[in-house]
């Protein structure tokens, strides 16, 4: 089911309210803005990889994926329920999120037909009561998203060619050697955060193998 982020951003990203919703061959596109599509996927990038990779061959795209940097937590009773609470989950997302899914798209960038956006968002989630059995099992939430809303869109970021991806790990082009330790260091996340970054970065070409040491292979910047 569509999510009001989701509708909230295909409105925002095409070029009329009369260009959502577009089909495009055998594909049902988001939205277009003059020659280009928007594709909007708050969900994984690996749903659409087969989709964008089959459009890119004839038109230019954007994906637009948000970044959620701070979430608003409402719950209800009911989906159209009066809101009972509201509270700013701790949890804060950033740029470096985009890597996570990245990692499904390394055989499609960079490509010179494709964009993809992360806008920075704050989101409302509409939690729920979880009905029937699930609930009783204790591995479960004892809640469903019934719905994620925009509440603000700050800065956004666009990735069009692989020294973008170095950018947003702040390594510079021609810098030292590097092992995911260092990187892990750079960026202040835990070294299993920096060996996903690392092998997106390899795979799309933007880092290259330099030799090895004890703690693991060194890179450099191609």
């Amino acid at each position: 089911m569509e999510t009001t982020l989701h509708r909230q951003l295909k409105e925002l990203y095409a070029g009329s309210p009369h260009e959502i919703e577009m089909r495009i061959g055998r594909y049902r596109i988001d939205a277009l803005r003059g020659d280009e599509l928007i594709e909007v996927q708050c969900a994984s990038l690996s749903a659409i990889g087969r989709k964008i990779a089959d459009l890119v061959k004839r038109h230019r795209v954007r994906v637009v994926k948000p970044v959620v940097h701070r979430t608003r937590i409402l719950k209800s009773k009911k989906k159209d329920g009066p809101i009972t609470s509201r509270r700013l989950s701790p949890k804060k997302g950033g740029p470096l999120d985009l890597f996570e899914d990245l990692i499904y798209f390394t055989r499609l960038f960079p490509h010179p037909n494709l964009v993809i956006e992360a806008p920075c968002v704050d989101v409302q989630q509409l939690r729920v009561p979880t009905k029937g059995r699930r609930r009783r099992r204790r591995w479960n939430t004892d809640y469903d998203v019934a719905d994620v809303m925009l509440e603000s869109i700050g800065e956004s970021i666009e990735l069009r060619q692989r020294e973008d991806l170095l950018a947003l790990v702040g390594l510079p082009d021609g810098g030292e050697a590097f092992d995911t330790a260092d990187l892990a260091k750079r960026i202040d996340r835990p070294r299993w955060v920096a060996q996903k970054i690392a092998y997106v970065l390899r795979q799309t070409g933007a880092i290259e193998a330099h030799g090895r040491k004890r703690s693991g292979i060194l890179y450099k910047a191609a």
